[in-house]
């Protein structure tokens, strides 16, 4: 063993993790949470794909559940109920007014927030090595 490699730390997964990409950012640009480059999601709206393009990691295991959807319901609501009412107070607007306007405002946030929401929670899986918890067996000695 040479000097430089003896010199040469080697990574845990700590370390791995602290210089991997911010969760935040891979998430407003929906990459993968591990290189930030490939693409996080293929084919359709929501549907991660199988494994990363740049890097290969492997996006199988992964699952966000219902969080991001709970997220974005008290995010989306908080948000445009706050901007309706504010809107009905200064210039007071007929309700068809509000029920275009809110519909699409709805629409239009749901669909950018839940993919969003959804790569931050892939993201954090990432960071953190979340995954399914699992029972171990307990074999008793008689």
């Amino acid at each position: 063993m040479t000097s430089e490699q003896s010199e040469q730390k080697i990574e845990t997964d700590q370390e791995i993790i602290s210089r991997s990409v911010s969760p935040f950012m891979a998430a407003v640009k929906c990459v993968c949470p591990v290189c930030g480059k490939g693409k996080l999601f293929t084919g359709g709206l929501l549907v991660p794909g199988k494994q990363c393009d740049h890097c290969g990691e492997d996006f199988t295991k992964i699952d966000s559940g219902d969080g991001p959807a709970i997220f974005v319901m008290f995010i989306l609501g908080f948000v445009l109920t706050i901007l309706a009412l504010i809107l009905h107070l200064l210039f007071e607007p007929p309700l068809w007014v509000h029920t275009i306007i809110w519909t699409l405002g709805t629409v239009a946030g749901t669909i950018y927030l839940v993919r969003a929401m959804k790569a931050l929670m892939i993201a954090l899986q990432f960071k953190y090595k979340a995954e399914e918890a699992k029972l171990e067996d307990k074999q008793t000695n008689d």
